[in-house]
């Protein structure tokens, strides 16, 4: 009896001689003869090879690019180049048809732009089906990462009334009537009458809630969608992300950077093993789009070589202030070719500077710790010198920052003073105060963006593209 098979399965294992059904999506239709169908679950195609002669005319027409078939017939070993094994075709099922005239996605190059255009489809391309299953090898070498080493996933909430960055830009929650809100009596939106009772939001971080199970269940993390409502239109940012964000229990800032590095190799080197036909791919288009860019713009390094030298290399691990010195004496500063220009200490970082470090003066994986207290979050525990804190960045090549965390502040008179001086509410965050009041201790955690990782292991240049359906500015189409 014939049974259905995922095409992935069909090219890896032997099933010469055997009937087989199969379903997929058609990428080309050759010579009325030959099918390259495609299920999703592999980069390569299964070619079906029909006897049109029999195939009646009905049948035959609908055959077209993007149509869904069922197809049964006998696999064999392939005569033709480029295929081990073929179908030779029994018979088809016409499940979904696809007219050719303005069905989108044709069997040639489409810009990026207008495959974010139609964003539904974008799938059906090799570029885009090979990112998406890296995405999900990613996401589940993640979980499988934290299973191992013991961490609880902890679900913390999207909709909040706190601001773990204390940014401010955030998206509102709300059920008020926009054009008639009710007002208090100092003529203000009244959200007591929301429906929360309070002005809530959509989180921008798990970090907060995440710090509250650490102190209890000693090792968690969370891995879900984070937002924000900035206005920044760049291929870096989008409005809707996802972060994974370990706490731990009893962890200082070295074995923070340690956990992070740790991760990231295995989280890499798990997508090494389980998708390197994706990885070549992608690598391959990476090739041939470097060949249009000067010679200096190029990368040293393929896709593949990237992903080993960060997974067998030790992280160069440097101060903020050493960072400092080596940018402020650095050709490109000195010769003004940086946006911004290192002249004093205290300046925050921007990519440009954390690329040169990665790319140029090292040449690996970077990690810098002890940033000034200015240019962090109110959350970081604050170093004896009374100027620094004790948190870290990861800096990777193409992406710069990939990872940002920090020795969390234990102590709760430095917390309320911090709270106090970037003009926090307390009352907002009296639970997490309370945690510093009932049995604290020293605590770290990390936050890093998926989508940016997905970016690194897949070599896209932007974020859009490694996210199935992107939500910026002026854009939620889909």
């Amino acid at each position: 009896m014939s049974k259905r098979l995922q095409i992935k399965s069909i090219l890896n294992d032997d099933y010469v001689g055997k009937t087989i059904i199969v379903y997929g999506w058609v990428k080309t239709f050759r010579s009325n003869r030959f099918i390259n169908l495609n299920d999703g679950s592999c980069l390569n195609d299964l070619q079906c090879v029909v006897d049109y002669e029999k195939l009646e005319e009905s049948k035959l027409s609908k055959i077209n690019t993007g149509a869904c078939l069922k197809v049964e017939g006998e696999i064999v070993k392939s005569q033709g180049r480029g295929q081990n094994v073929e179908l030779i075709v029994n018979s088809i099922d016409i499940l979904g048809e696809s007219d050719p005239e303005n069905f989108p996605i044709q069997p040639k190059k489409h810009s990026f732009e207008f495959l974010r255009e139609n964003a539904h489809l974008r799938t059906r391309t090799n570029t885009f089906s090979a990112v998406m299953r890296i995405r999900s090898n990613l996401s589940f070498a993640i979980h499988e990462y934290f299973k191992k080493n013991g961490f609880y996933y902890v679900h913390t909430p999207i909709i909040t009334a706190s601001d773990a960055e204390g940014a401010g830009e955030q998206f509102r929650v709300s059920t008020l009537d926009i054009k008639n809100p009710p007002l208090n009596d100092d003529g203000e939106v009244d959200f007591n009458k929301d429906f929360f009772g309070k002005e809530t939001n959509l989180t921008v971080s798990g970090q907060l809630e995440a710090e509250a199970y650490a102190m209890s269940m000693g090792k968690v993390y969370t891995f879900g969608p984070t937002f924000r409502a900035e206005n920044s239109n760049t291929s870096r940012h989008l409005s809707e992300f996802w972060m994974i964000e370990p706490e731990v229990a009893f962890m200082d800032i070295e074995g923070n950077m340690k956990l992070a590095e740790d991760f990231l190799k295995y989280v890499l080197s798990y997508l090494i093993d389980n998708n390197i036909d994706d990885l070549k791919f992608l690598e391959s288009r990476l090739i041939t789009e470097e060949k249009q860019k000067p010679q200096n713009e190029r990368s040293e390094m393929t896709l593949i070589e990237k992903l080993l030298f960060v997974t067998q290399n030790d992280f160069k691990i440097i101060t903020y202030t050493e960072a400092f010195e080596i940018l402020k004496n650095c050709k490109p500063n000195k010769k003004k070719k940086f946006k911004y220009i290192i002249d004093k200490w205290g300046s925050d970082l921007q990519s440009e500077h954390e690329r040169y470090l990665v790319e140029k003066e090292f040449k690996c994986p970077v990690i810098i710790y002890n940033y000034p207290a200015k240019i962090k979050s109110f959350y970081m525990r604050l170093n004896e010198d009374g100027k620094t804190v004790r948190a870290m960045d990861i800096l990777f090549p193409g992406i710069g920052e990939i990872v940002g965390g920090s020795q969390r502040e234990e102590r709760l008179d430095y917390l309320i003073k911090k709270i106090k001086e970037v003009g926090i509410d307390e009352k907002e965050l009296w639970w997490y105060m309370d945690l510093r009041k009932f049995g604290t201790a020293i605590h770290s955690g990390f936050g890093l963006g998926f989508e940016r990782l997905v970016m690194f292991a897949t070599g896209m240049s932007n974020i859009r593209d490694v996210i199935p359906f992107p939500r910026t500015p002026q854009n939620a189409e889909f």
